[in-house]
């Protein structure tokens, strides 16, 4: 079976992670400030904060955000529902912004009309989270714009978009957003195996996360309430958590950091050759935007005849590729649906749902496995 993703180890990530097993620190040691500087360095923001998983990162933002009972956050609904929970986490409420007909990331458009409508409710979000689907970036600088005109914070999504760059600059920079979200997986662009983290220019915002992800506690006397009791003092000065990140992990992605550059070349040039492969059959192959340089985490095809949408998918498995689908839209999980979310909520989402098929595609896919998937996939729309 060819896998819709994989992770690339080699022989120096290895004996990264060996040296750190031989070390005094396995977690909570030099190699997790080391880890969030090079994400800094490479992105441009001024802090990190490395956590156990996307998910615990996107909670953290929420909670620094302040997102609490009777908060709306608003986000895509293609997308893993990690995106949307983070705001349950928090008491908050969800809602969701349809998406674009070509980026397939959250529609410009339907948010300002969304917004528009919402200021004469009274119903206007705290937060939105546009998602970065694939590894593109949303159009972040007129995101920006109606934050600053309805006064909502962001947190840009980018799981999937770390090596990415937006208006030719690294995405995760926070030029449009308060605070960045990445993951680490192993399917993701670099992988800790497990792990994420945030990035953000604004200094409190930092305080906040670095207290969240380790119980509320400081050691750090200019936050505590009174002078520091001796060198074994601390304090928990808020209700944090326990998403800590291991240095085996962080020493796995220091290694990782110093290839990104060539993970999203290659995955680049593997995309651009399945447009090559793919342009005459009756699919549509990802757009990429002018202002976008993807990072590639998915190719994903959308059926003209979305009739044969699953007998497709099953065919393609039946061949060993192992072709995947993102995403169920979330406001049709039966969770969702529980809090009031329907079908017919999100058109645009819910007709990219009946005839997205995301393909094989990581670094280590060989252009005869390509070749692969390309003929399996003639043979099954055949």
């Amino acid at each position: 079976m060819i896998p819709y993703g994989k992770q690339d180890i080699n022989q120096e990530d290895i004996d990264a992670v060996i040296d750190v097993l031989r070390s005094d620190f396995i977690t909570q040691g030099p190699k997790i400030p080391a880890f969030e500087k090079s994400l800094s360095d490479y992105t441009g923001a001024k802090y990190a904060c490395a956590v156990n998983s996307g998910t615990s990162a996107l909670h953290i933002a929420c909670h620094a955000l302040g997102v609490s009972k009777g908060d709306l956050v608003w986000t895509s609904p293609v997308t893993f529902v990690a995106s949307s929970n983070c705001a349950l986490y928090c008491g908050g409420d969800v809602d969701f912004v349809d998406i674009d007909k070509t980026t397939y990331n959250i529609s410009v458009a339907a948010l300002e009309e969304k917004l528009i409508k919402a200021k004469q409710e009274n119903k206007l979000p705290k937060v939105v989270i546009p998602v970065h689907l694939c590894g593109q970036s949303c159009d972040m600088e007129a995101i920006a714009k109606l934050a600053k005109e309805y006064n909502f914070r962001v947190i840009e999504d980018a799981s999937h978009a770390v090596g990415g760059k937006y208006q030719n600059e690294p995405i995760g920079n926070c030029r449009y957003s308060d605070i960045t979200v990445f993951s680490f997986h192993p399917v993701k662009i670099i992988t800790t195996a497990e792990g994420g983290m945030t990035m953000t220019n604004n200094e409190k915002l930092a305080e906040k996360l670095n207290l969240a992800r380790s119980h509320g506690i400081t050691r750090d006397e200019s936050l505590m309430t009174e002078t520091s009791h001796g060198p074994w003092y601390y304090q928990q000065i808020d209700l944090g958590f326990n998403y800590r990140l291991t240095d085996i992990q962080a020493a796995l992605g220091i290694k990782q950091m110093k290839r990104i550059d060539e993970f999203v070349k290659i995955r680049n040039s593997l995309a651009n050759r399945y447009d090559d492969l793919l342009k005459d059959l009756p699919i549509r192959t990802p757009l990429q935007p002018s202002y976008c340089y993807s990072a590639r985490h998915l190719y994903v095809i959308r059926l003209k005849d979305q009739n044969n949408h699953k007998a497709i998918f099953e065919k393609m498995r039946d061949m060993g590729i192992g072709v995947n689908l993102h995403y169920i839209p979330v406001h049709l999980q039966p969770y969702y649906q529980g809090l009031g979310h329907k079908m017919g909520d999100y058109p645009v989402a819910e007709e990219y749902y009946t005839s997205a098929i995301s393909l094989p595609l990581y670094t280590l896919l060989t252009h005869a496995q390509q070749d692969e998937v390309v003929a399996a996939l003639k043979s099954a729309l055949a």
